[in-house]
């Protein structure tokens, strides 16, 4: 058995003001949004997630806020990323660098406070 690639829930307050941030700011693309449930599709390149609000996620007991690692190809795709996104006025928690736990990494939040790490763990690298 295979698995598929996951696609994390980021929850949102307000999806429409939560998906313009993602597309705007982080350059995804927006592949599909569903007023009614509440619930959106954002993609950029290989990375899928879906952006949710409250009444989406709440029945399940989905809780806020997340993060989601993001593992990029290598230190210069970590840095070229964190180098847009900081052009862009993405909200930036912490600055790209390297760890005693040897990744590259660094962390972007959105507008309800969830947050991505961005990293490239050339401690395994081969």
């Amino acid at each position: 058995m295979t698995f598929p690639a996951p696609v994390p829930e980021i929850p949102a307050a307000n999806v429409a003001d939560a998906v313009a941030y993602d597309v705007d700011t982080l350059g995804f693309t927006l592949d599909w949004i569903s007023d009614v449930d509440g619930i959106a599709g954002i993609s950029r390149g290989n990375c899928r997630m879906f952006v949710a609000s409250p009444s989406f996620r709440d029945p399940n007991g989905n809780a806020s806020p997340v993060l989601v690692w993001l593992n990029l190809n290598s230190t210069a795709e970590v840095d070229e990323l964190f180098t847009l996104w900081k052009a862009a006025g993405a909200r930036i928690v912490s600055e790209a660098a390297d760890t005693p736990w040897n990744i590259r990494e660094f962390i972007v939040a959105d507008i309800d406070g969830n947050r991505m790490r961005v990293f490239y763990d050339f401690g395994t690298a081969t």
